[in-house]
């Protein structure tokens, strides 16, 4: 059987595993990989990769390929890994490390763009060839496919859209220097963010730690927002007003015939719901195939990405 190797490193959790070509998930296992700059990420990644190998092992033979999803800026066709953040700026050539080590041709990609590699093949991307993928979870970031092509930027940075301010405002600073980014408002992020921003204005009965690195819990949020929570109500009104600004601002921009959703946030259909309700019908009205929810599983679809990237499609 011919498989590839997908390795997904987020932020908290890395997921290791062998795809099929038609995007299945034959086996796989999770690590914790906790924060990180690209130097230790490359431990993290072989140390776990190793481990993979002793205690789960091949479907059968050594994959033809390995594919590894990354947070922030990489260069896919000369393989380098060229930042997380501007804070955690160490250009690395991680695929060719990766291949000398292992002996398996690796190719690597920014992680929304391997879910977006993976939606084109194996999800709405055999429906169109002109969708926006945007990933909703401890942060936002979009790939956009244009004419069957996606789309990556002079500096692969293109689809940062958490950055982008969306007419809701609350007074939150974001860490790019701005005010009012959606990220703050919509992401896992800017939940917390909000949430504790507007806690001296509502009543509430969501906990949130005096410590700023515990954040708060979405799903409680989105349980005590449906038993009329005031604050959890106000966070979730402010997080899909965002979302839909944002979602009509992209689709004037690229003209796409379908938005799809992805990521934590957004995969229970709650806050898909409330988007849904707010998206002006004029202003979508070439969206022919919807704004969706992915048909991927929001927990694996970074994974499939990076399978996707191993075939280097």
């Amino acid at each position: 059987m011919e498989t590839y190797l997908g390795i997904d490193l987020g932020g908290t959790k890395l997921l290791i595993g062998e795809v099929d070509s038609s995007g299945n998930i034959l086996k796989y296992k999770k690590y914790d990989s906790g924060y990180f700059n690209q130097q230790s990420a490359l431990d993290i990644i072989k140390t776990s990769l190793d481990n993979y190998i002793q205690t789960v092992g091949w479907t059968d033979k050594k994959p033809l390929g390995m594919g590894v999803g990354l947070i922030g800026r990489v260069d896919p066709e000369k393989g380098i890994w060229l930042q997380i953040d501007p804070s955690r700026t160490q250009p690395i050539p991680l695929a060719q490390e990766l291949f000398d080590l292992y002996g398996i041709p690796c190719h690597i990609d920014n992680d929304v763009k391997s879910a977006t590699r993976a939606e084109r093949h194996f999800g709405f991307g055999q429906l169109s060839r002109n969708f926006i993928y945007i990933n909703v979870g401890t942060g936002i970031a979009a790939g956009f496919v244009i004419n069957g092509r996606q789309i990556r930027g002079s500096h692969f940075n293109a689809g940062e859209v958490g950055h982008t301010q969306v007419g809701v405002n609350i007074g939150v600073r974001c860490g790019c220097g701005r005010m009012d980014c959606v990220e703050q408002i919509a992401a896992g992020i800017g939940f917390d963010s909000c949430a504790r921003l507007l806690k001296p204005r509502f009543e509430t009965n969501l906990f949130i730690s005096e410590n700023p690195g515990e954040r708060v819990n979405i799903k409680e949020v989105f349980d005590l927002s449906k038993k009329g929570d005031p604050l959890c109500v106000e966070l979730v009104e402010n997080a899909s007003l965002a979302l839909a600004n944002l979602i009509m601002n992209l689709v004037r921009v690229s003209d796409p015939d379908t938005v799809v959703l992805g990521g934590g946030l957004v995969s229970d259909g709650y806050i898909h719901t409330k988007i849904l309700e707010k998206l002006n019908a004029n202003t979508i009205r070439f969206v022919k195939n919807g704004v969706v929810i992915t048909k991927l599983n929001p927990d694996f679809i970074g994974l499939i990405g990076a399978g996707a990237v191993a075939m280097n499609v």
